[in-house]
């Protein structure tokens, strides 16, 4: 699993506390909403050049996360 904290930080000064990736105003959110509605990553790429494949993953890998997180505090 991808270190997200490579990429992602949580900063009250930024889009309100949201994930979101480091040196971006971009949020994890965006990202995922991106991908789960058919944007590809070589789209993303394109579109936010600033980005990377690793960013990306890492939005991934924190959505992965903290769904297990919810899974075993239940």
């Amino acid at each position: 699993m991808i270190r997200f904290n490579k990429y992602i930080e949580i900063n009250m000064e930024k889009r309100f506390g949201r994930p979101i990736i480091k040196g971006t105003r971009i949020s994890v959110y965006d990202i995922l909403s991106w991908l789960s509605n058919g944007m590809s990553r070589k789209e993303i790429l394109s579109d936010y050049p600033e980005l990377s494949i690793e960013q990306i993953n890492a939005c991934l890998s924190f959505a992965a996360r903290k769904e297990q997180k919810h899974l075993y505090a239940s």
